[in-house]
């Protein structure tokens, strides 16, 4: 059984307080401007940093549990930078009903790491629907999608992230 090595958070970004003053800027006086401004500081950092939910938080009159509640309840958005290949493996129905269960576990063994968990080089995370129903069960890696996952196109996927 694999186990994710625990890391120290990432340290801020340099242009961090800028960005994060530029965005809510942008945004100022829009109704629902949250996911907008989590989508910009994604697009700008890879990720939402924690260090923003603050500001974030005081500009919307929220509090900093929702900022935190929604970067965490939407699977589009990162807490934390992912690693240099993201494997997003399809769990919704379609892929379930094609051996969805018996393609994570041979995936996960072929990566040697869990579904949600960051080793090295790969990030490997679960979402719910690619589009690919009819070529389930289906993944993409980076921007590519996978469908028909077999044992090849795993250890296909498994050789291209060592790599």
């Amino acid at each position: 059984m694999s186990v994710a090595a625990v890391t120290a958070p990432p340290a801020p970004p340099a242009h961090l307080a800028e960005t994060v003053a530029a965005v809510l800027a942008a945004h100022a006086g829009r109704e629902g401007a949250l996911l907008p401004i989590l989508h910009d500081l994604q697009a700008e950092f890879g990720y939402v940093p924690g260090e923003s939910y603050d500001a974030i938080a005081a500009a919307l009159r929220l509090s900093r549990a929702e900022v935190a509640g929604v970067v965490g309840f939407y699977h589009d958005f990162r807490a934390a930078p992912a690693a240099r290949h993201v494997i997003k493996l399809c769990r919704a129905e379609a892929c379930q009903a094609m051996g969805g269960a018996a393609t994570q576990a041979r995936l996960e063994r072929a990566l040697g790491m869990k579904l949600g968990e960051t080793q090295g080089n790969v990030t490997l995370e679960a979402v719910y629907c690619l589009g690919l129903c009819a070529c389930a069960p289906a993944a993409m890696v980076g921007d590519r999608l996978v469908g028909r996952l077999d044992d090849s196109a795993i250890e296909a996927i498994a050789e291209e992230v060592r790599a």
